[in-house]
């Protein structure tokens, strides 16, 4: 079952270190980590918040092996995250790609014509 993560951090997180977090996680090759289904970042330039759904707490605390270490870098204590099961999730179908243009098919070239064999008529008389 997916649970979703939220992170309200105290003393706050301000816009410019999610944004400097969010750079180093993509250069630790954390920018989309497996398991993550959904992130949201919410808030004003001062103070922001985090939403996140993800496919288990396993897949959740792996991530947090490579979140954590940046976060105390940056000064920032995320707390503890409240954490509640999904219990629905809706999300809306994907869009249908538009059909690609129907490219013509090359014409075709007509076979060279051969030299016409003289016909020969034979002349009733």
């Amino acid at each position: 079952m997916a649970l979703a993560f939220y992170f309200s951090p105290t003393p706050v997180m301000t816009a410019q270190q999610y944004d400097e977090c969010i750079k180093r996680l993509q250069k630790a090759g954390a920018g989309h980590p497996r398991g993550r289904v959904y992130h949201a970042c919410f808030g004003t330039s001062e103070s922001v918040a985090v939403f996140d759904v993800w496919t288990s707490q396993a897949a959740f605390e792996k991530f947090g092996q490579t979140l954590m270490p940046i976060l105390h870098q940056l000064g920032v204590d995320p707390g503890q995250p409240r954490v509640m099961e999904i219990h629905n999730g809706i999300i809306p179908p994907a869009a249908r790609p538009r059909p690609a243009a129907r490219k013509r098919a090359p014409a075709k070239r007509a076979a060279p014509k051969k030299s016409k064999a003289r016909r020969r008529t034979s002349k009733k008389q």
